[in-house]
C-alpha cells in the first residue's frame, strides 16, 4: 500500500494472536512476548541516531495492545533511555461512543502507567473526534478515515515546531519547559482550527485573514 515506503519493511513488528481488549494481556503476556523485539528495532534506530532527542508513541487507551502494550513498551524505553523525552498521543475512551466495556479499566490502568514514564502527553478524546466529525463537518456515520483525518491534523500541528525552524519550542524538552507546570501534570488537551472536511478542500480555500 502507499505507506509502505514510508517505513523500513524490517522495521514493522508483528505477532499472531491479539490482546482481546485485556489490559493485563497487553501488559504482562501477549505484549511482553513481543516488546523485546520492539525494543531491538527501536535500538537500532537511536544507535543511527547523531542526537536523539526523544521518542513520539501513537496508541489508544481503551483496547488491550494501545493501553497494555503501549505502556509497557513506555515504561521498558524509559528504561533503556531515561534522559530521552517521551510523548505520547493517546486516544483517550469516552462512555458515548465504546467498543468493549472494559475501557475504563484499561484507561484507568494506562493513566497511571503515563504519570509515571510520560514526558509529555496529548489526550485525543474520542467523543470530540465523533462530535466534530457529525456537527461541524456534517458527516452523518464517520468513517476511521475521517477520524484519522482530524487526528493526524493535531499531530501536524503539534509537531510543526519539531519540524520546521523557529523561535518557540524547537524541540520536545524545550516544548515540555513551556507546558508543563510539575513534572506529573504533563496532560495536554488538543484543539485545532479551522476544521474543514477532506472533501472541501477543492473549493474552500482557508487564508491567515480567515
Amino acid at each position: 500500500g502507499p505507506f509502505g515506503q514510508l517505513f523500513r519493511p524490517d522495521n514493522f513488528v508483528f505477532g499472531q494472536s491479539g490482546a482481546g481488549n485485556n489490559w493485563a494481556k497487553g501488559h504482562y503476556t501477549e505484549g511482553a512476548e513481543l516488546v523485546d523485539q520492539v525494543l531491538d528495532v527501536v535500538r537500532r534506530e537511536a544507535e543511527g541516531c547523531d542526537c536523539l532527542q526523544g521518542f513520539q508513541i501513537t496508541h489508544s487507551l481503551g483496547g488491550g495492545t494501545g493501553a497494555g502494550m503501549g505502556t509497557l513498551l513506555i515504561s521498558k524505553i524509559r528504561e533503556e533511555f531515561p534522559d530521552r523525552m517521551m510523548a505520547t498521543f493517546s486516544v483517550v475512551p469516552s462512555p458515548k461512543v465504546s467498543d468493549t466495556v472494559v475501557e475504563p479499566y484499561n484507561a484507568t490502568l494506562s493513566v497511571h502507567q503515563l504519570v509515571e514514564n510520560s514526558d509529555e502527553t496529548f489526550c485525543i478524546d474520542n467523543e470530540a473526534l465523533y462530535d466534530i466529525c457529525m456537527r461541524t463537518l456534517k458527516l452523518s456515520s464517520p468513517s476511521y478515515g475521517d477520524l484519522n483525518h482530524l487526528v493526524s491534523a493535531v499531530m501536524s500541528g503539534v509537531t510543526t515546531c519539531l519540524r520546521f525552524p523557529g523561535q518557540l519550542n524547537s524541540d520536545l524538552r524545550k516544548l515540555a519547559v513551556n507546558m508543563v507546570p510539575f513534572p506529573r501534570l504533563h496532560f495536554f488537551m488538543v484543539g485545532f482550527a479551522p476544521l474543514t472536511s477532506r472533501g472541501a478542500h477543492s473549493f474552500r480555500a482557508v487564508t491567515v485573514p480567515e
